[in-house]
């Protein structure tokens, strides 16, 4: 029964997004989407960028760019959150969606090296609100935070723009089952030939 539900609710976000993902307000949702999910949504915008790629790959670099663009923005928002407003915003949005224990891995991570923390928060399951939210609660140097945020989160988008125009419409499909850990597998690797060369 409660399988049934979770598919249930998976397909109606999916043709939610399918609605939304058509017509001229298609980027204003993708905006708005990118923005959200970034400090309290919950819906990942790589869904909304890659329903509207599927029938329109040709613009991978422009809706990559603006998904990129909406998302460190509304990062900040998390940031700022988590640093003036945790106690009245931030503990509410980390409680809501249950993330206290993954703040606790968030936190375990930013003592060690905050910038690649950052980084690699674009490609890891955890959601990037708790990155966002944190990196303000343990005031993280915001520059640092924003030059990881545009890295990281532009490689992610950008490859996902990448995947629809070289692989095309049912790859992608595919390859975005396991997004998350194809470029969790990608950092981990380029991470190691960085520490690996220097």
């Amino acid at each position: 029964m409660i399988l049934n539900f979770l598919q249930k609710i998976k397909e109606k976000t999916q043709d939610w997004v399918d609605n939304k993902s058509q017509g001229r307000k298609a980027k204003i949702w993708l905006l708005i989407c990118s923005f959200t999910e970034a400090s309290f949504f919950v819906v990942p915008p790589d869904i909304f960028l890659l329903a509207i790629l599927i029938n329109n790959s040709v613009r991978w670099l422009y809706y990559s760019l603006i998904t990129t663009m909406a998302s460190v923005a509304g990062g900040l928002l998390g940031y700022l959150i988590g640093f003036f407003f945790f106690n009245l915003v931030g503990e509410f949005i980390i409680n809501t969606y249950h993330l206290q224990s993954q703040m606790l891995v968030v936190s375990q991570m930013f003592s060690q090296n905050a910038f690649w923390t950052i980084f690699i928060s674009a490609f890891t399951p955890i959601p990037f609100k708790v990155f966002t939210i944190s990196a303000g609660f343990f005031k993280i140097n915001i520059i640092t935070f924003l030059m990881a945020s545009i890295i990281g989160r532009g490689l992610r988008f950008f490859v996902v723009g990448y995947i629809v125009k070289v692989f095309g419409k049912q790859m992608a499909k595919n390859v975005f089952k396991y997004f998350n850990w194809v470029l969790l597998g990608l950092v981990v690797i380029l991470v190691l030939a960085v520490v690996w060369r220097y």
